[in-house]
């Protein structure tokens, strides 16, 4: 259920034999998102020989891809494979070629467009979303500190917290890690800290190991 995305669109390019390789990638939630950004970069390169793209959507488990002219295979499934070693998924990769006028045979058309898809993930934000639940730990001042230490140990996101007559904290935990989480909060406040269950969502942790 966890998966790993980008957060915004990104490009790296590399030349070979005078070849120019650019690599475009982007976040697409739905095949109309992927396919309005492949328009859009063909729009923006006319004069390139060729747009070869490939996608992976998590809604119905999608994935699609283009030689855009190049030989059967030598494109398309390159970067298609570049984005499944890498587990991604919600997100379009485009690569442009502007022929320099050399041929690179199969196998050089195979390594450049994969290259050239991997410079592009390298380039861009790489997003850990997790299922994770959203709780409230209501509790005294005086167990805070307590409670505070105990987050790093389990991965937690402090989302918000609010110090008034009583100290407040909105937490993100991933769902794999919950019960041992509440499990260590009960003992370590030998049940004094009130929890309230919010909601599920997934949210980004690749913060925590920045």
């Amino acid at each position: 259920m966890n998966y790993l995305t980008i957060s915004k669109p990104a490009n790296a390019s590399f030349i070979e034999k005078r070849s120019e390789f650019i690599g475009h990638i982007a976040p697409v939630e739905t095949n109309e998102q992927a396919v309005d950004f492949i328009n859009s970069i063909k729009a923006e390169n006319r004069k390139a020989r060729h747009n070869v793209y490939a996608y992976i959507l998590r809604n119905e488990n999608i994935s699609r891809y283009s030689d855009d002219g190049e030989p059967q295979g030598t494109g398309g499934v390159p970067v298609l494979d570049v984005l499944k070693k890498r587990q991604l998924t919600d997100v379009c990769v485009v690569v442009t070629r502007y022929f320099g006028g050399i041929l690179l045979g199969g196998g050089g058309l195979v390594r450049a467009y994969s290259h050239a898809a991997s410079i592009a993930c390298d380039a861009a934000d790489i997003m850990d979303m997790r299922l994770c639940r959203r709780i409230r730990l209501t509790m005294d001042y005086t167990l805070y500190g307590r409670i505070a230490y105990l987050l790093p140990n389990y991965d937690v996101i402090t989302a918000d917290s609010d110090f008034g007559t009583s100290v407040a904290l909105e937490l993100l935990i991933m769902c794999e890690k919950y019960d041992a989480f509440i499990h260590g909060v009960t003992e370590t406040a030998n049940g004094a800290v009130q929890i309230e269950q919010l909601d599920e969502m997934y949210r980004d942790f690749s913060e925590l190991h920045r």
